[in-house]
Parts: C-alpha cells; sequence; structure tokens
C-alpha cells in the first residue's frame, strides 16, 4: 500500500496567506468589540450613565424628554459583591440632584434634589420647607397649584419634623405640588443613590416633536 501524499497547487498555496490574513482580521475586529464593549460597561458601572427623564416632578429643572449624564463616582464607586464605596470625592450636600433607586420598588430609578442631610430636621408648613428652623430657599422650586393641604390629609404641604437618619438623605422633586417624593415615602439610603446628575446631553420635546437644543450641554444646578 502506497502512502498517500498531500502537494499544493501553486493556486492553492497562494490562497493559504489569503485565508490567514481574513483571519487575522476577523480576530482583531472581535478584539477590539470585546475591547470596547468591556471599557463601555466599565464606564457605565463605575464612571457614568445615562439616564432620560420621564416625569415632570423636577420642572422647570428638568423636562420630559431630557437626557442626562450621572456621575457614578463622586460619591464613590460601588465594589462589587460587597456593601462599601471606595474613591469617594465627596457625600452627597443639600442641593444635589441625584438619581437612585426607588425605596418602594428598586427596580426602578428616581430623581430627586437632596433637601437634607444626615441629622438634620426637615418640615413643612403650608408649601414652606425648613431645615434646621430656618427656611431652606431653593431657586428652583416651583408650585403649580395654589390650593394648600392640610397634614390631616396629605403630607405635601405640611410635614414633619422628621430627623434624617445616619446614611440617608430627604429628597424632594423641584415641581413641589406634583413629585412624589420623601414627604410620602420618608429617606433615600446611602446604599441606593446611584449618582449625581451633571450636564443635559440631549433633550427631545415629544409634544412639538423636536429637540430643544437650548437644553442640550447645559449643566444642571
Amino acid at each position: 500500500m502506497e502512502d498517500i501524499q498531500e502537494s499544493s497547487t501553486p493556486e492553492s498555496a497562494a490562497a493559504a496567506p489569503e485565508v490567514i490574513k481574513k483571519k487575522s482580521l476577523i480576530r482583531e475586529y472581535a478584539e477590539s468589540i470585546a475591547i470596547a464593549i468591556l471599557l463601555a460597561l466599565v464606564i457605565r458601572t463605575y464612571l457614568v450613565q445615562a439616564f432620560k427623564i420621564p416625569s415632570g416632578s423636577m420642572e422647570d429643572t428638568l423636562l420630559v424628554g431630557d437626557h442626562l449624564l450621572v456621575s457614578k463616582f463622586m460619591y464613590g464607586t460601588k465594589v462589587p459583591f460587597a456593601d462599601k464605596r471606595i474613591l469617594t470625592v465627596r457625600d452627597p450636600r443639600r442641593g444635589d440632584v441625584i438619581v437612585f433607586e426607588y425605596p418602594e420598588d428598586p427596580s426602578k430609578d428616581f430623581i430627586k434634589r437632596v433637601i437634607g442631610v444626615p441629622g438634620d430636621v426637615v418640615e413643612g408648613k403650608e408649601k414652606k420647607v425648613f431645615v434646621n428652623g430656618t427656611v431652606y430657599e431653593n431657586p428652583h422650586e416651583i408650585h403649580k397649584e395654589k390650593e394648600v393641604i392640610p397634614k390631616e390629609m396629605n403630607p405635601r404641604d405640611t410635614f414633619g419634623p422628621v430627623t434624617v437618619p445616619a446614611d440617608s438623605y430627604f429628597v424632594m422633586g423641584d415641581n413641589r405640588d406634583r413629585s412624589y417624593d420623601s414627604r410620602f415615602w420618608k429617606f433615600v439610603r446611602r446604599d441606593q443613590i446611584k449618582g449625581l446628575a451633571f450636564i443635559k446631553y440631549w433633550s427631545w420635546d415629544h409634544e412639538k416633536m423636536r429637540p430643544r437644543l437650548g437644553n442640550v450641554g447645559r449643566l444642571i444646578q
């Protein structure tokens, strides 16, 4: 029995480098895509995340259709599978606009303004908010309803006083008469906060079906 021997024709020999080149290109593209996905996941998890405003509870600071970037490292980066943060720049302050897990349903994200920090005493009297006995002046708040609801009926206009616990925050929407916030469900825990909203990168007016170009690139105050 004779051994079977393989020989390459000139055509097949020329084709071999082409096959190798194509495999090399495919591998290069695959590696680039994998790196891009990894970087995107790292950025989204630890640095910056995009959010969209679905409701009017923060009008007129934030409008329905505004798209935001939220800094996830400002308040510290969460360590995976651990209940702690590292590389904290600072803690949340009064006036910060934060994104957090809704305490009554963690699958939903809410955005509100910090009114009280740990240890503060917060109280509402006929639409005026007091922090530690002093009126809290928020130039961004608005009231769209003149009616004052009695405390016995609803905590919207009159509530408290309440003391903010350790590692917790009292938050309210700038659209005070149309916001479901700490007046109703109390506090946001530190570990529920996802980050600080800092800039609008896009805004779309659904009623007029056009972009709000004046909002694009505007810092959130």
